[in-house]
């Protein structure tokens, strides 16, 4: 329980998930369409079916293109000295994607990090810190990691979240080195302690 893990997700944190689906969304629309503001409309079946269509092309998953945000935290928390391991939910109608994920760490970081692919939310999963863009699994997690550290990878869709463990990062200068302060913190902590009484005021 002494392991310093930080959790990263891939979907949206390290991989970029939606501008690939909204690049393939354009290809298979014709002239007169236009790509919704949120692609993540379920009053729109259309649009499901066919991102569903795209995910479903052998190479989808394993193809994505890194998404820096994720990777400027990533390379922070090897350099505090983390153990990194990846924290992804595997689409439960697509089990061939769960191989593909695999794959792509393969690909861009190596089999030396463990790839930990969930069928349903992360809420029970040990570890000093998560980096994820997804609020339902940065709640989860936090509410069963009361003293852990949450990274958000800044997104529209997440901008109104706050919590107290939470920090959204956007890119920015400020943003990166509060949440290095953060990141020591929570890897110095001891067992019990609040990573906030380690930070610096």
């Amino acid at each position: 329980m002494e392991d310093r893990i930080a959790y990263f997700d891939m979907d949206g944190t390290l991989f970029d998930y939606e501008g690939q689906l909204e690049k393939d969304l354009r290809a298979l629309m014709s002239p007169n369409e236009e790509i919704p503001e949120d692609i993540f409309d379920e009053s729109k079946p259309w649009l499901k079916a066919r991102m569903d269509l795209i995910k479903r092309v052998p190479g989808w998953w394993r193809n994505l293109p890194k998404f820096k945000l994720g990777w400027d935290i990533m390379g922070a928390a090897e350099y505090v000295g983390y153990t990194l391991e990846i924290l992804t939910k595997g689409p439960r109608t697509n089990r061939s994607s769960w191989a593909e994920k695999a794959e792509c760490i393969d690909k861009h970081i190596g089999n030396h990090i463990a790839v930990n692919i969930v069928g349903e939310g992360k809420g029970r999963v040990y570890g000093r810190m998560l980096c994820d863009d997804y609020i339902p699994f940065m709640e989860q997690w936090l509410k069963f990691r009361p003293r852990g550290l949450g990274i958000l990878i800044a997104k529209p869709s997440n901008a109104h979240f706050k919590h107290p463990n939470c920090i959204r990062y956007d890119g920015s200068g400020s943003s990166f080195e509060e949440v290095c302060t953060a990141m020591q913190a929570a890897f110095d902590r001891k067992t019990g302690q609040h990573w906030k009484e380690l930070m610096v005021a």
